[in-house]
């Protein structure tokens, strides 16, 4: 069985730099915890912030691509997911209606670039977040804010 660990380090407006770890079942719940520390510490600043935990918003200045990424970063961190689950949860949390057709070729295009994992086919595909892909998105984010 192998090793669930996270460790998410983040710098503050002051140079300070806190480390997360955490070692165990790792959940989405858990996951969203250990942001909101990171958020409390300062590791996100509001202005260049893209998911609020809080009223889950979306800035209407991100691309469809980017906001489905978004959607997916959010809701299925850890977990197999299929195209109809990004379409309502995009559609529920953005009041903005997308066709499947639209989510299925962007799903297909964030495969071809490594950011997600499929299995299946026909109408049984699933797809899932790159493993190293969401610690590398974390990380990469926490130092786009400074």
């Amino acid at each position: 069985m192998p090793v669930n660990k996270m460790r998410v380090e983040i710098y503050d407006n002051e140079g300070n730099r806190y480390i997360v770890a955490f070692d165990g079942k790792i959940t989405r719940d858990k996951t969203l915890r250990i942001l909101d520390i990171a958020e409390l510490l300062g590791g996100t600043s509001n202005e260049n912030q893209v998911v609020t935990n809080s009223t889950n918003v979306l800035p209407n200045m991100l691309s469809r691509f980017e906001k489905v990424q978004q959607v997916i970063q959010k809701s299925f961190p850890l977990v197999w997911f299929v195209s109809k689950d990004v379409q309502l949860i995009y559609e529920q949390e953005l009041k903005e209606p997308v066709s499947l057709s639209t989510v299925s070729t962007y799903l297909s295009r964030m495969t071809n670039k490594g950011m997600l994992m499929r299995t299946g086919s026909g109408n049984n595909v699933k797809y899932k977040v790159a493993p190293n892909l969401s610690q590398a998105k974390i990380k990469q984010q926490i130092k786009n804010n400074y």
